[in-house]
């Protein structure tokens, strides 16, 4: 049983959200929450709020409790990138990249595999 969320164009580069998806890959859920909860990037906010809605799914979908869940697959791929410009000194622009992200969070129960 697979239960997954997924969240699209974050306003956050795929590589400060890696930093923290890293770090719970492969965890239990409960364990997981804890990390996240007192980690102090703002990408473990987002990567908490996904994890709740792929337990929510998993309770909605299959009726399991979340003590059973562990994290079995996390990902973050880069989405579009907004080209933006920045006037500078001079008559000049810079070019500003604001890149976004995609996460997709799968959970799965321990007892299945």
């Amino acid at each position: 049983m697979e239960a997954k969320a997924k969240q699209t164009d974050i306003k956050m580069t795929a590589r400060k959200l890696r930093r923290v998806i890293n770090e719970v890959r492969g965890k239990a859920v409960i364990e997981a929450q804890d990390m996240l909860r007192f980690m102090p990037y703002f990408a473990a906010r987002v990567v908490e709020k996904n994890l709740k809605a792929a337990v929510a799914n998993a309770r909605e979908q299959y009726g399991v409790a979340p003590e059973s869940l562990k994290i079995s697959q996390i990902f973050a791929d880069e989405s579009v990138t907004y080209k933006r410009a920045r006037t500078r000194a001079q008559g000049r622009m810079y070019s500003r990249m604001k890149r976004t992200s995609h996460l997709t969070l799968v959970v799965s129960d321990s007892a299945s595999k």
